[in-house]
């Protein structure tokens, strides 16, 4: 992947506080995290099967100190080049895209962390995984990640990683086409979220799709893959699958408590969005997902 070829954003921060102290704001006003704003931490973020209460404290409560071993973000510049040129893709995608509707498409902010970082979703740690937190509109990236994405997940390349932030701006998008809000509102009336026909697994695979759409309009834009660039990305995908992870983790699969969708899924509706190049063919919501 010919990354330099990307547009650079100036929308990517790195945090200098090292995650101590309190201060990140939590839902309901400060007050302790209610079973709504859990689901809500379950389906905002790509958590790779890790506990979304990894968010918060182990008191429950959001908004408290990041863990003590955080230190300010040390960001090798390549790295952090990497990143603006990924995100300033995806600006440059979002925009023409919202922009050929008729809407205005608002960038994220994507704030590069070590260890631990506090968020208007409260405190998060590394072991969450790169995540997007709709309270502040921004993206949070342990750039340790991508080494974890290559030897835990066996997924390597600069397209596989491209991927992993291209679907959290799918996620900011959603937010911003108001998706969020409506799957609150489902939930609010009892339609489930967890499970492999639950509303987090569609939103998590929607996510998939517009990162999709997003390598679609930038290769046609900037002619920026090579060859094995596609398969990385999709091995990504295909490795960190419910299933699969599940399997490695467990030996057995459970459908029950699926939150992002199996590895044939991802698969599928990354190519669905990749092939097509259009956002109307990602809506997860309907049928089969």
């Amino acid at each position: 992947m010919d990354w330099q070829k990307g547009e650079t954003s100036s929308n990517v921060e790195v945090d200098d506080s090292g995650g101590g102290g309190g201060g990140g704001m939590g839902f309901g006003g400060g007050r302790g995290l209610g079973i709504g704003g859990i689901l809500i931490l379950a389906i905002i973020g790509w958590v790779f099967f890790k506990n979304p209460l990894a968010l918060l404290d182990q008191g429950g409560q959001p908004g408290a100190a990041a863990p003590t071993s955080s230190q300010p973000a040390q960001v090798d510049p390549e790295q952090k080049l990497f990143v603006e040129k990924v995100l300033g893709s995806t600006e440059k995608t979002w925009s023409d895209l919202f922009s050929g509707s008729g809407r205005q498409y608002v960038d994220p902010k994507l704030v590069l962390f070590s260890g631990g970082v506090n968020t208007a979703c409260g405190a998060a740690s590394t072991a969450v995984g790169p995540f997007y937190c709709p309270g502040d509109k921004q993206i949070y990236l342990d750039l340790d990640f991508f080494r974890e994405l290559q030897d835990r997940f066996h997924a390597s390349g600069d397209f596989a990683r491209a991927y992993v932030i291209a679907h959290e701006v799918g996620h900011h998008v959603q937010d911003e086409l108001g998706v969020f809000a409506k799957v609150r509102q489902l939930q609010q009336r009892g339609a489930p979220m967890d499970g492999a026909d639950g509303l987090s697994v569609r939103q998590e695979l929607q996510a998939d799709c517009f990162a999709g759409v997003w390598a679609n309009r930038t290769q046609q834009r900037l002619a920026w893959l090579q060859p094995g660039d596609v398969e990385s990305a999709l091995n990504a995908a295909s490795q960190i699958g419910d299933d699969t992870l599940q399997r490695e983790a467990r030996g057995t699969v459970v459908p029950d408590s699926f939150t992002h969708g199996t590895s044939a899924q991802r698969v599928k509706w990354f190519k669905t969005g990749m092939d097509s190049g259009d956002v109307n063919s990602c809506n997860t919501f309907a049928g089969e997902p």
